[in-house]
């Protein structure tokens, strides 16, 4: 009895003493960083009053805190800041998809505004802005030194009013100005239209009405080319489409996708992290895809991009994009403001982060820049070639019926709208070209094996014996 009482007494103090060597510096180190913070709060204050009292002018107390939160905030990465209750109420109307200003989404690179991409059919997009162009200037007055709030600040004016940005654009020699003239921005967040057999949906922006505004024009272009049967494939254009909503991504990346995950974000802790699934259900039942980037695709449309790629439900065909992988939490804070805060990365369904890497097309495709007012060379503008039919006393083709030859001739016609388009736009025609070249080869294009397999299986049951 005397044996055990001595050992559990020996038990307790050994414990004691580990706790007190374990628990001791910990504690001892958590009250020096404690003290080392309240230190410095105290210097803040110290500061602040010394500001007060002999700055060389009078200073707006609540402006001076707020550019001390801001600073704090803009310290941290590109996206997080401080917004005031105004910037807070701009930004809730952004997301309804109507807003003032130039239409452009801009960033911080080393201290200098960058345009992250221009909205379409904004006053910035007439004016010839371009993602990657860098401003530095605006009505002559330097944005060197400027946080990006202070930066869009002096962007913004009212609706009508001239503002003139000096842009400097890699491979032009010089800085130039542009004249843009400011407007109220209406954001139509996606177009529908058919070029030839493809459905070509162009999504600008990532708002509420996004996944709406896709499913209903996806729908009437489908019905007005006689079902889906009618058409070759969809291509899905997410140029220059800076991003937005998140839960708009997902619900875009799920109407394509069957099952799977689509995106998932991860915070500091493990609590903070989330992955979101597809659901059944493919709006064109698993017709062709291709999705078309640049530089200017950023954040949601790089999680739409990269959960299609990562599933290999689309071709993704362009440049590289922006690589915008954080997730910014808004939080309301008192007084009406707000504080957007980075909270966690995206990663893509193969675990692939986004962040400063962006996505990278499955076929690289530059869009040739043409600059304005640029004349054609001797060989463009030269005479058309001649052919046979061209030459006098030409024999004609009598092998062909009139039926043959209207559709010979609506092909030609097919065949020269797709050449006018790849001088309007080479990208997009590129992306058509691939789909029509996945329709000609049928199942054997179809990227899943087991998909081809079950295509060929159905094909030999319905074939005569």
């Amino acid at each position: 009895m005397k044996t055990s009482l001595i050992a559990a007494i020996a038990g307790t103090a050994l414990g004691l003493v580990v706790t007190t060597q374990v628990a001791g510096p910990l504690i001892a180190q958590e009250s020096r960083n404690n003290a080392s913070v309240y230190e410095q709060l105290d210097l803040f204050g110290d500061i602040f009053e010394r500001i007060r009292a002999e700055y060389v002018e009078e200073v707006d107390e609540g402006e001076l805190i707020e550019a001390a939160i801001n600073g704090m905030l803009t310290s941290l990465d590109p996206h997080s800041s401080y917004l005031s209750p105004e910037d807070a109420a701009d930004m809730r109307t952004q997301t309804r998809g109507e807003f003032g200003g130039l239409g452009i989404e801009v960033t911080q690179e080393e201290g200098v505004v960058k345009v992250v991409s221009p909205m379409d059919g904004t006053p910035a997009d007439a004016a010839g802005v371009m993602a990657g162009d860098f401003i530095t200037a605006v009505d002559g007055e330097s944005l060197l030194g400027l946080t990006l709030d202070e930066a869009v600040e002096m962007m913004r004016g009212p609706v009508g009013s001239e503002i003139v940005i000096t842009v400097v654009r890699e491979g032009e020699e010089e800085p130039f100005d542009l004249s843009i003239v400011r407007d109220t921005i209406k954001l139509n967040a996606v177009r529908a239209r058919t070029e030839g057999d493809t459905v070509v949906m162009r999504v600008t922006t990532f708002n509420d009405q996004t996944f709406p505004d896709l499913k209903a024009g996806l729908k009437e272009e489908i019905e007005k080319a006689g079902g889906l049967d009618a058409i070759n494939g969809v291509v899905l254009d997410l140029r220059n489409n800076p991003g937005g909503l998140l839960n708009q991504a997902i619900y875009v990346s799920d109407a394509f996708l069957e099952a799977g995950e689509i995106v998932s974000t991860r915070g500091r802790d493990v609590v903070q992290s989330e992955r979101n699934n597809a659901t059944p259900g493919d709006l064109i039942e698993g017709k062709p895809m291709v999705v078309l980037i640049n530089g200017g695709s950023a954040s949601a449309s790089e999680i739409v991009a990269g959960a299609l790629q990562d599933h290999r439900r689309a071709i993704v065909v362009g440049t590289q994009s922006f690589g915008k992988g954080s997730v910014q939490t808004v939080m309301p804070l008192r007084g009406e403001g707000a504080m957007r805060l980075t909270t966690a990365r995206y990663y893509t369904p193969s675990g692939r982060s986004i962040q400063a890497l962006g996505i990278s097309p499955d076929i690289i495709v530059e869009q040739p820049r043409r600059r304005p007012g640029a004349e054609e060379d001797e060989e463009s503008s030269a005479l058309p070639m001649r052919s046979e039919a061209d030459l006098r006393g030409s024999l004609d083709n009598d092998s062909l019926s009139e039926d043959e030859i209207e559709q010979l001739e609506a092909d030609r016609e097919r065949a020269q709208k797709a050449a006018e388009l790849r001088e309007q736009d080479y990208q997009l025609a590129y992306a058509i070209d691939i789909l029509k070249g996945l329709t000609a080869l049928g199942p054997r294009a179809l990227p899943d094996p087991e998909q081809r397999a079950e295509v060929s299986e159905d094909s030999a049951e319905e074939t005569p014996q």
